[in-house]
């Protein structure tokens, strides 16, 4: 059945109108976004064919653009529009950081760095920047490595440090195995860092592990 013979409150854009977005189903929401489905068949029922094929929301949102592609119904542009999204999605997280009156919130804080760091398939090592009042000044992604781990020289954590004038910061890295617990290493680096930026007086508040959807923060765990 074509989607125009669907009841009105069934049609995906006018449900969520109707009743918001948390009343649809992700292959709704998805259909939402592609707009038009392929001859035999609707919208809804490409989006549930890409789900499967994808295995879900996250395999589809984390696919290459090669990957993207191949599956009948998407294409480039599409793929463009996607990555647009979610591009928008981890800045309106950003701005909500710097909207803050300070960095008083851990869950938003993970929340943000969760979305930056957890999908990516190499390490990453990234420093949140703050102001005296804990305000985000800049967010930025200082050492990559592979997937045993990432080379960070604390001088050059210390000149971008200054750099920015930040009075305080809060480290985080990734973990591409998806386990968030931290490595002897991981707190070993963290000591000399910590060290480092004793010198020119700046505070370290935290260091985030983050993981296949988890975080571990050294501050829970007594550790700064």
């Amino acid at each position: 059945m074509p989607l125009t013979d669907w009841p009105q409150a069934e049609r995906p854009r006018e449900k969520l109108l109707a009743r918001g977005p948390e009343a649809l189903s992700d292959a709704e929401l998805l259909a939402i976004f592609l707009r038009t489905g392929t001859r035999g068949k609707t919208v809804v029922d490409l989006a549930r064919e890409v789900l499967h094929q994808f295995g879900g929301l996250r395999g589809l949102l984390t696919a290459s653009q090669e990957q993207f592609c191949q599956l009948p119904g998407l294409g480039q542009a599409k793929y463009v529009q996607l990555q647009a999204v979610l591009a928008l999605a981890q800045r309106h997280l950003g701005e909500a950081l710097q909207r803050d009156a300070g960095l008083h919130s851990p869950e938003q804080t993970k929340q943000y760095l969760l979305s930056r760091l957890r999908d990516l398939p190499h390490e990453v090592f990234a420093c949140l920047f703050l102001d005296s009042q804990h305000r985000v000044i800049r967010y930025e992604e200082l050492f990559r490595g592979t997937l045993n781990g990432a080379s960070v020289h604390p001088r050059e954590v210390v000149k971008k440090t200054l750099h920015y004038n930040a009075a305080a910061l809060i480290f985080a890295h990734n973990h591409p195995s998806g386990i968030a617990e931290p490595s002897h290493a991981d707190r070993h680096l963290t000591g000399r860092l910590v060290q480092a930026l004793e010198l020119v007086e700046v505070r370290v508040l935290d260091h985030i592990v983050v993981g296949d959807g988890e975080c571990v923060a050294f501050s829970e765990r007594g550790w700064l």
